[in-house]
C-alpha cells in the first residue's frame, strides 16, 4: 500500500492498522478512520489492500457511499484494481456492491462451517472452550486437542466438594481455607462457579443444555448433586436461637423424649443446656455449657492412638490398596470403551438422522438411550477415580485427623468447635447430665477401638515395649 501510494502521487497522511473483525456491530477502529475524513477539509484517499479487508457486509456502505458522493474520500482498493470516487461510473459502483455481496457470502458460509463444527463437536463429547480450572489443554500425537485432568488442581477441586458435602463449610469459609491450604485466592461466586459446574462428574454445560463429554472425572455425581442440595439450601438447619452465641444450639437432643437442647445464660455470663420439655415434664436435668465441653474433650480423646499403631494400619491399608490395581485398570478399561462405543452410536444415529433414514422421534428415542450410557459410564469412571484417589488417602488423613482432633478442639472457637463435633460426631443426645454420640462415617470405627488393649498403652507415661509389640489391630476393622 505505500508502493502503490508513492505510485499514484499520494501523500501518506497516516497510517491505521486496524485489528478487529468486520463483523462486529460496532467498529470503533474503522469509525476513528471514517470520523478523520468527515472531519478533512481536502479530500483523503482510502487506500485498502481488497474490498473485504475495509468490510464484509453493506452496513458500511451507506456510511462510505455519501462520503464518496461529497467528494470527501476516494476508494483504493489495490487487489481489487478498483477505484471509486464522486464521478464513479455505475459499472464500478455494482463491481463494489459484487465485492462486498461475495465478502459476506464467505463469513456467512463461514459462520456455518464453525457452526456445524461446534455441535459436530458436542455430538463426539468434545469441549468447546478452554479446559475448566481442574483440567489442562493438552495436544495429543495426532494433532488434536485434548483435555485431561491436571492432578494438582484436580485435587483441590476434590477436596473442596469434599469439604462442602459435609456441611461444615461455607462458601466463605471454604474460600479461606483454600488461600490457606493451597493458595488460591477466589472470590465468592468463583468458588460458586466451581461447585456448580458440571464438568466435573462427567457432563458440560452448553447454552443452559447438559451435553456428556468423554473426559476423566474428578468427582462423582452423587457428591455433585450432594453440593447442590447444600448450595440450594435443602441441607441447612434453621432454628429459633440460630443467630445466638451458644457453642453448642441446634445439635443436642434429649434422649428421653427427643426434643432439643436449648441454652440459656444466666447470672451475665453462665451459660446452661437443658430440654424444652415440648412434649411433657420429666424433671429435666441442667448442664453448664463448660460440662458439654467437657464431655466432648473425652470424646475426642478416646480417638487417640499410638503412632507405631497408627503406622501399622497405614501399611496395612496401603498393601490392601496396592492389591486392587489390576481390578481398577481392568473396570476403567471396561468401562471407557463402553462410553467410547455409545459415543460412536450417537455419531452414527446423527448421520441416520441427516439421511433421514430414522424419524425425528425415533432419533429423540435413541439419543436419549445413549446419553443415559454415556453419563453412566462417566459415573462409574468417576467412582473407580475416586476410590482409587482416595482408598489410601482418605484412611490416612482419617487417623491423622483422630490424632490431632482433641487439640484441635480444645484450641478452636465456637464455629470451629461445632464443624469438628459435625465432622466426627451424629447423634447428639443428653440423657440426664450425660452426653451421648455415635461416630459418624470412619470415626465410629475408632471410637469403639477406644478400649482396645492397644489403645491402654497410651496412657502410661512409660509403656512397655510389649504392649505396642503384641498390639496388632484386624485391618478389617477399619471401613
Amino acid at each position: 500500500m505505500r508502493e502503490y501510494a508513492t505510485h499514484k502521487g499520494i501523500e501518506i497522511m497516516k497510517e491505521c492498522e486496524v485489528d478487529e473483525s468486520s463483523t462486529i456491530d460496532e467498529r470503533e477502529k474503522l469509525n476513528e478512520v471514517i470520523e478523520i475524513i468527515r472531519g478533512s477539509k481536502e479530500k483523503i484517499a482510502l487506500i485498502v489492500e481488497t474490498v473485504d479487508r475495509l468490510q464484509r457486509s453493506f452496513k458500511e456502505s451507506p456510511v462510505l457511499d455519501a462520503l464518496r458522493k461529497e467528494g470527501k474520500v476516494e476508494l483504493h482498493f489495490i487487489r481489487d484494481s478498483l477505484v471509486l470516487h464522486k464521478d464513479s461510473p455505475s459499472t464500478d459502483l455494482i463491481r463494489w456492491d459484487m465485492c462486498v455481496m461475495f465478502a459476506r457470502a464467505y463469513v456467512l458460509q463461514l459462520s456455518d462451517n464453525v457452526k456445524r463444527s461446534f455441535v459436530q463437536k458436542l455430538r463426539n463429547g468434545e469441549i468447546t472452550r478452554r479446559a475448566p480450572f481442574g483440567y489442562k489443554n493438552i495436544r495429543l500425537p495426532s494433532g488434536r486437542g485434548s483435555v485431561e485432568p491436571d492432578e494438582m488442581k484436580a485435587a483441590v477441586i476434590r477436596k473442596i466438594y469434599e469439604l462442602y458435602a459435609t456441611g461444615c463449610h461455607s462458601l466463605t469459609t471454604l474460600r479461606q481455607l483454600a488461600k490457606k491450604d493451597f493458595g488460591l485466592v477466589l472470590a465468592q461466586s468463583q468458588m460458586e462457579k466451581l461447585l456448580k459446574n458440571p464438568f466435573y462428574y462427567g457432563m458440560m454445560r452448553v447454552n443452559a443444555q447438559l451435553y456428556p463429554h468423554i473426559y476423566r472425572p474428578i468427582i462423582t455425581k452423587e457428591l455433585y448433586d450432594e453440593v447442590q442440595a447444600r448450595l440450594n439450601g435443602h441441607s441447612k438447619w434453621r432454628g429459633k436461637h440460630a443467630g445466638l452465641p451458644y457453642i453448642y444450639r441446634g445439635m443436642i437432643r434429649c434422649a428421653h423424649c427427643g426434643c432439643m437442647i436449648t441454652p440459656e445464660k444466666h447470672k451475665g455470663k453462665y451459660v446452661y443446656y437443658h430440654c424444652t420439655e415440648h412434649k411433657g415434664k420429666h424433671d429435666a436435668a441442667w448442664i453448664t455449657e463448660e460440662e458439654l465441653t467437657k464431655q466432648f474433650a473425652v470424646g475426642f480423646k478416646k480417638l487417640e492412638m499410638p503412632k507405631p499403631i497408627v503406622a501399622q494400619i497405614t501399611e496395612g491399608l496401603k498393601a490392601i490398596h496396592e492389591g486392587k490395581t489390576a481390578f481398577r485398570t481392568e473396570q476403567m478399561k471396561h468401562w471407557e470403551e463402553e462410553r467410547d462405543r455409545n459415543m460412536k452410536r450417537l455419531d452414527g444415529l446423527y448421520t441416520d438422522k441427516l439421511d433421514e433414514s430414522i424419524t425425528a422421534s425415533e432419533y429423540d428415542y435413541f439419543r436419549k438411550g445413549f446419553q443415559a450410557k454415556i453419563e453412566e459410564a462417566n459415573n462409574k469412571l468417576a467412582l473407580i477415580q475416586d476410590a482409587e484417589n482416595s482408598y489410601y488417602t482418605t484412611a490416612s488423613r482419617l487417623l491423622e485427623l483422630a490424632n490431632r482432633a482433641y487439640g484441635e478442639f480444645m484450641r478452636s472457637e465456637r464455629e470451629e468447635k461445632r464443624k469438628l463435633i459435625a465432622f466426627v460426631f451424629q447423634n447428639l443426645r443428653l440423657e440426664g447430665r450425660t452426653l451421648l454420640f455415635d461416630g459418624a462415617g470412619g470415626f465410629a470405627t475408632l471410637l469403639n477401638l477406644g478400649d482396645y488393649p492397644a489403645w491402654q498403652g497410651k496412657r502410661d507415661l512409660n509403656p512397655q515395649p510389649t504392649v505396642l509389640e503384641t498390639a496388632t489391630l484386624p485391618i478389617e476393622l477399619l471401613p
